[in-house]
Order: C-alpha cells, then structure tokens, then sequence
C-alpha cells in the first residue's frame, strides 16, 4: 500500500495523522513548496551535496554514506512562526533508537546552505505541517541533515545501516534531492511489531516521505549502482522535528 496525498497542506496532514506515514509525489511536493517560500537558490541548494565529508561514525567503518547536520529552533512567537540556527553541536540519538551507531554524540561539518532560500522555504513548510498536527507544541527542536550514500561495483551503499528504526522525534521529512547511477532504495514503512504498512521509492528530485515517527517505523532498502562502471549515488536531505523538552 503507499499512502499518497495530494496539496494543499490541510489533507496532506490529515493523511499523515491517519496512516503514519505518507508519499508526496515530486510535483504536489513541489507546489506545496512553492508555496511556503522561495527556492530560487535549488541549483546552488542541489549542488551543495558535492561538499559532504564522509561519516566516520558508521559500526561497519564503511565509506559510502557522506553528511553534514546543523540544528533549528522553531517557535510560534505572537501567532509568527520564527526560525533560528542554533550553534554547531553534535548529532545524539540514544542506543535505544540506534543500536549501532548510537549512545554517542556524533560531531558532522556544519550544512553550508542553512541560511539560502531552499533550506528556509523546505523547513518552513514542515513547520506549518507539523505544527498543525500538534497544535500544543509551541517550540521544536530542528534537525536537518544532508546525506549522500554512495554505491559501487560489488559495493552496495546503505541509507539506514541500523535497519528498520524510529529516529526518536516527532515527525521526519525525508526529500529526494538527485538519485545519479542508482537503483533499488525502497522506502519501507512498519508497524511496531515489525508489520509492513506501505513501500515506495523516492526516485525523483522533489519526492518525499512524511513519517510519524511515534507511531511507525521506517528504513532503506541498499543502493546499487544501475551502470556499475559509472560513479553512483543518493542524495537525500532528512529533517526531524522534536518537540522541545520531549
């Protein structure tokens, strides 16, 4: 089953509250940018993913996954949503939701692109999204994260080396910025007792996945390079919101 949804943002929530999880196709997905702000920076925005510095936190000490990570502040201020960059701090995640990688505070390059109009228009839209799904919820805690898996011949890349997970917040947005070479990388979407809800493949610029992070789980399926002699890879920016103090 995929979860689809279509603009405006009132019924793409309102799906998101009712299965956990939705697909945003790249064209409504698009839109429903459009119209939360500019994304006259895209190009710049898209190119950034050739600056990523490899992780070197993964339990396997592989070398396909690169990122870089910076942290938000989002809060309704006077019936004004207001977002502010926090200074440079590590990733956490407790071993709870990362048995692999978790338990300690992971230090990244900083994204770059945090202050173009890209960036802003994209966290504004989970903003509004999210905030309409728990309306009590005056401040979150933001994080955005650039990733790129990488894939070569015999060399499968991972999205989600933990496997199937929750990432310990509120809501994630997962949004396909460019998939060069590559093939296989389903989404895949579970119940707590390991129960398939849905499948889908963001394969365009501009697809998206939506997830109820406390309520399903979700994980990558390995990438493969389609033409194993050409260079290969996944672009994908992932943001979480958190409510403050949860």
């Amino acid at each position: 089953m995929n979860a689809r949804c279509t603009t405006p943002v009132r019924p793409l929530r309102e799906s998101l509250l009712s299965t956990g999880f939705v697909f945003v196709g790249a064209t409504d997905m698009r839109a429903l940018l459009a119209d939360s702000g500019s994304l006259n920076d895209w190009h710049d925005f898209e190119e950034s993913w050739n600056n990523l510095a490899f992780d070197a936190y993964l339990a396997d000490h592989g070398r396909y996954r690169r990122r870089r990570h910076a942290v938000f502040t989002a809060r309704e201020v006077d019936g004004r949503r207001m977002l502010e960059r926090e200074p440079h701090q590590p990733h956490f995640q407790s071993l709870e939701y990362n048995a692999l990688q978790g338990g300690i505070e992971r230090w990244f390059d900083p994204i770059t692109i945090g202050d173009g109009a890209s960036l802003r228009t994209i966290l504004s839209f989970c903003h509004e999204l999210f905030s309409g799904a728990k309306p009590d919820t005056n401040t979150w805690r933001v994080e955005t994260h650039q990733f790129r898996i990488e894939a070569g011949d015999g060399k499968p890349g991972q999205p989600t080396p933990e496997g199937v997970h929750r990432d310990g917040v509120d809501f994630v947005l997962v949004l396909m910025i460019r998939r060069t070479n590559i093939a296989q990388g389903t989404t895949t979407i579970h119940t707590r007792d390991d129960r398939l809800l849905g499948s889908f493949t963001l394969s365009a610029p501009f697809d998206a996945a939506l997830v109820d992070d406390q309520r399903v789980f979700h994980g990558v399926t390995a990438v493969e390079p389609a033409d194993p002699a050409r260079p290969a890879h996944r672009d994908v920016l992932v943001v979480t919101f958190k409510r403050d103090g949860s």
